[in-house]
């Protein structure tokens, strides 16, 4: 079926993101493959105890099915993009769908440990391609004015699987076991399919893009650097030794063959001039840094709320849901907002929500008790959607459709190397301030007493990204007025 076009001329005042049922049922589609690929990540980490008792294997083991997930889709990323922008991103992704759904089967039905994660990481893949090309395709889906508005849906999505993951895999881990936690990917990626193989537009490619030659080279450096910097944040389970110095070293070199390679090529996977753009440029450094401090709130929380405050399971459960909640119901209105106002004023405003719930974290005293985590959380991830819906919405306004993919790509792998290195980082931070070596073995007040500083820490990166933002864009105006 020939796929409909999907990117009206003009949109009513106060409409919503699409003006046409073909809209709405492509933008249905981008959303669902967002929400396919959060929760392949979330409902995955609660059922590994489970893993661990079916296949009589260790933590260091069953762990390597979060991991052979999360590494697909960080080293392949922005691979996945530039190849659309080559190839034609609606095919790419219908193909990504594809093999995200296959691959959910296979790993519903792995009769050992170790095909399981072979076919975690073939959902990795598909995951990276939905992640890179579903933000890609919103400028050729809706208009440039309601971009905010499709950005704040998609972050909504990706948050909302955030949130169910954990509550929709344990009730399917408690019924029909395990494998359905992966099985019930199927009939979603076969919607998302449909959706996307009848209603989104068909793919364009610039002249120039589509004769290029696809850099092996370059992919293959920048994945295994990628991949290097990865394990070294993630293995260990934050203890930092040999390996993990060895593997940071591995990063750096290969950062460095990337870079020299890429200025060479003639058709690179990434221009190096693209980062001479102050504004994408700070906008991926503010990425990161907040997705750092984003990680903060899941490292942090669960020992906070249990050891500092005395909290049951259930409890530290229902408090650490209130994050994502918050960033689902903030992120459409926070994309309309963005459209009125400007992206750029409102990724400041929500870097100051951030930075304010930080600060608040740091300086609470834990006699107020859960409410004063709760309340300066819930203000932290609010200012996290708006941030996050405005300055997606700045990074991708003026990208031209052959770098869409890419950019998209770098945008997204800009926040998983934030969270990859806040689960390490900031997780160290909190157990040197703690004054332990086991922070599940503190006392209350070494706990509150590491919560305090690490969330100092947090707040000062936030500074940092504000510092980023004011910076970016002055040098963004004297280069426009030169």
């Amino acid at each position: 079926m020939k796929p409909l076009a999907a990117r009206p001329s003009k949109t009513p005042a106060g409409g919503d993101v699409g003006t046409t049922p073909s809209v709405r049922w492509a933008l249905a589609g981008l959303s669902l493959s967002m929400l396919l690929s959060s929760l392949g990540t979330s409902t995955a980490n609660v059922g590994l105890p489970t893993l661990a008792h079916a296949f009589s294997a260790s933590f260091q083991q069953v762990q390597w099915v979060v991991l052979a997930y999360l590494l697909a889709i960080t080293t392949l990323i922005v691979s996945v993009g530039r190849l659309g922008d080559m190839i034609g991103r609606r095919r790419l992704l219908l193909s990504g769908i594809s093999v995200f759904t296959v691959a959910s089967v296979l790993c519903g039905l792995a009769p050992t440990l170790w095909l399981l994660i072979g076919a975690r990481a073939a959902q990795g893949l598909g995951a990276a391609t939905m992640m890179a090309l579903a933000m890609a395709f919103v400028g050729e889906t809706v208009p440039r004015e309601r971009t905010g508005s499709a950005m704040g849906l998609l972050g909504t999505m990706s948050s909302i699987g955030t949130a169910l993951g954990p509550s929709l895999g344990g009730l399917l881990i408690a019924g029909p076991g395990w494998r359905a936690v992966f099985l019930v990917n199927a009939p979603l990626g076969v919607l998302a399919f449909v959706l996307a193989h009848r209603h989104l537009p068909a793919g364009r490619r610039d002249g120039e893009s589509g004769r290029g030659r696809f850099d092996h080279v370059g992919t293959l450096l920048l994945a295994l650097t990628l991949g290097a910097y990865a394990l070294a944040m993630t293995v260990g389970r934050g203890g930092f030794g040999p390996l993990n110095l060895a593997l940071l070293a591995a990063a750096a070199l290969g950062t460095g063959l990337f870079v020299r390679t890429e200025a060479r090529a003639p058709s690179p996977l990434i221009r190096p001039a693209v980062f001479r753009d102050p504004l994408l440029s700070t906008g991926l450094g503010m990425s990161a840094l907040v997705s750092t401090v984003m990680m903060t709130t899941l490292v942090v929380g669960p020992f906070h709320l249990s050891r500092g405050l005395g909290l049951g399971e259930a409890v530290v459960g229902l408090v650490l849901s209130a994050g994502p909640l918050v960033a689902a119901l903030t992120g459409v209105p926070a994309g309309r907002i963005a459209d009125r106002f400007g992206a750029w004023r409102m990724t400041v405003a929500g870097l100051v929500g951030v930075a304010a719930g930080c600060c608040a974290l740091s300086l609470t005293p834990v006699t107020i008790g859960v409410a004063g985590y709760l309340v300066p959380l819930v203000v932290v991830t609010a200012g996290y959607a708006v941030f996050q819906t405005a300055n997606n919405t700045s990074v991708m306004a003026d990208v031209g459709p052959d770098r869409r993919g890419v950019v998209s790509g770098v945008l997204n792998l800009s926040r998983n190397l934030g969270l990859v290195t806040g689960a390490s980082v900031m997780g160290a931070v909190f157990a040197l301030a703690s004054g332990t070596g086991d922070v599940a073995t503190a006392g209350p007040e070494e706990v509150a007493h590491g919560m305090r500083v690490t969330f100092a820490v947090a707040a000062s990166l936030v500074f940092a990204a504000i510092a980023l933002a004011v910076g970016g864009r002055a040098l963004a105006r004297r280069r426009a007025d030169d």
